[in-house]
């Protein structure tokens, strides 16, 4: 087997590399062995990462020493999965309450922490990441690279249109930038007025790349338009995005891709695996490429943890190939997906996640026997002209049936063209709903502009039986008219 470039345990990268400018790679061999070879690297990876994690974390000790698991037992793929139990993010908070900050699974002294970040804490007790400066080397390789493989080189602006705050998606974003040598402008998001100056900026620096979210990028444009402004003059080619469903959601990323004239890439995993760019896509391949050699990704049955087929659904099951610090290893995700292994147009001979993530599992609500994904609708609703950017879904349950009703938002436009336009738009958009869902909704069309827009994730779904009936009263009422 030809030596893969820069594969060691610990990792070691040469911080001056970088692929000559038109390479489609930044680690050709890496990139494009086949598959079986690879994999027996990885075998072997795993078995360092589990006897580095046995030693070093009484957290992953315990834990397989009472599922009668040890790294030695590693030697095929199936021999991980089958016999290295999963954890999940409630075992990572359990283990930092334990043992505060950074839990006894932190894998290096704390005096070797060099950056913290951590979760918003709204469902509970904020889990704190903490990674040694040698491990955030690495993750600016790692997305260095991906980000290579979506088109950005040295000397690109990036426009960084993320909360730099406990967010992690714009530092490791940034992290990316600086280490390819782009011109990184770290702009933020958050504060108000913020979207404003950002389209001034954007403007008048007419960056190569933007980063941020699906929701953002699009109130971004929609600023733009409304400051007498075509975002598309903004001269952005890569709009890369994490954080949420929405960049491989078809009539979300044509939207964007529409109004930007730009390529969209969807990108990230999960904040606790950073690099959680280890999936995304290429400048060649839509979705997103499981990059086998920085993450180890499993498709599994959420319940079993088993890898399903190719082809199938389940929930991505992650471990860390290059991190020393709070290693994750068989973390489960508790996102949907599907994968596939088919040949991929960019050349890479990784498996590939062809609609990206869906959504949280626990985000997940069945409508009379119907399992419904908000992405679902927010592809339903993005393919209807004049949809205004903005719904919310609203569930609850009547009498022993639940109950789906949608309040959208058309474009001022389309308000401008009066009542009959209106009804239109209403029955296209509970045509869609069904024709998407297979089910029947109640449409609410509420005024232009009527929801806040977010810098951040979009929160669409409410359970509130108390709007709901509201809704239902005034549904009826115009019924009877």
């Amino acid at each position: 087997m030809v030596e893969m470039e820069s594969w060691s345990w610990p990792p070691r990268y040469d911080a001056s590399y970088k692929p000559p400018p038109d390479s489609r790679y930044w680690f050709p061999r890496r990139e494009t062995m086949p598959q079986a070879e690879r994999e027996r690297a990885i075998v072997q990876r795993l078995r360092e990462v589990c006897h580095y994690a046995y030693e070093k974390s009484p957290f992953y000790r315990q834990k397989w020493d009472q599922a009668g698991f040890h790294p030695d037992q590693v030697k095929s793929l199936e021999d991980f999965e089958q016999k290295c139990p999963v954890i999940a993010k409630a075992d990572l908070r359990m283990a930092q309450e334990r043992h505060p900050p950074f839990g006894d699974y932190l894998c290096i002294p704390d005096s070797e922490v060099f950056h913290i970040h951590g979760t918003s804490g709204t469902t509970g007790r904020p889990t704190a990441f903490g990674i040694s400066a040698a491990d955030w080397n690495n993750i600016a390789n790692a997305h260095a690279r991906i980000m290579w493989g979506f088109g950005i080189r040295p000397g690109d602006t990036v426009f960084l249109a993320a909360i730099l705050s406990l967010y992690l998606g714009s530092w490791g974003a940034l992290a990316g930038a600086e280490r390819m040598g782009c011109k990184a402008f770290p702009f933020g998001a958050g504060a108000p007025g913020m979207t404003s100056r950002a389209v001034q900026w954007l403007n008048q620096m007419k960056p190569e790349a933007l980063y941020g979210t699906p929701s953002y990028a699009l109130f971004v444009a929609e600023t733009a338009r409304k400051e007498g402004l075509n975002p598309a003059d903004f001269g952005i080619k890569y709009l890369f995005f994490s954080g949420e469903p929405g960049a491989s959601v078809p009539g979300v990323r044509d939207r964007i891709e529409e109004a930007f004239k730009g390529k969209v890439f969807d990108c990230g995993s999960m904040a606790e695996v950073t690099p959680f760019m280890n999936v995304a896509g290429s400048a060649q391949t839509s979705g997103m490429l499981c990059w086998q050699d920085i993450v180890y990704t499993e498709v599994c049955d959420p319940k079993k943890f088993d890898r399903v087929p190719y082809g199938e659904r389940g929930t991505p099951v992650y471990t860390h190939l290059e991190r020393t610090s709070q290693p994750m290893i068989r973390l489960v995700s508790g996102d949907l997906t599907q994968w596939t292994n088919d040949p991929n147009p960019c050349g890479r001979t990784y498996p590939r996640l062809p609609n990206g993530i869906f959504g949280r599992i626990d985000d997940m609500f069945t409508i009379r026997g119907e399992n419904v994904y908000p992405s679902e609708i927010d592809a339903a609703l993005n393919k209807v002209a004049g949809y205004g950017g903005e719904h919310r879904i609203v569930i609850s349950r009547s009498g022993i049936m639940d109950e789906l009703m949608i309040r959208v938002e058309p474009t001022p436009a389309l308000e401008k063209e009066g009542a009959a336009a209106l009804t239109k738009f209403k029955e296209t958009v509970t045509k869609n709903i069904h024709t998407m869902l297979g089910l029947r909704a109640g449409v609410e069309v509420v005024a232009a502009g009527f929801y806040p827009r977010t810098d951040f994730k979009a929160r669409r779904v409410i359970d509130d039986r108390d709007v709901f009936r509201e809704m239902n009263q005034k549904l009826a009422a115009e019924r009877s008219q």
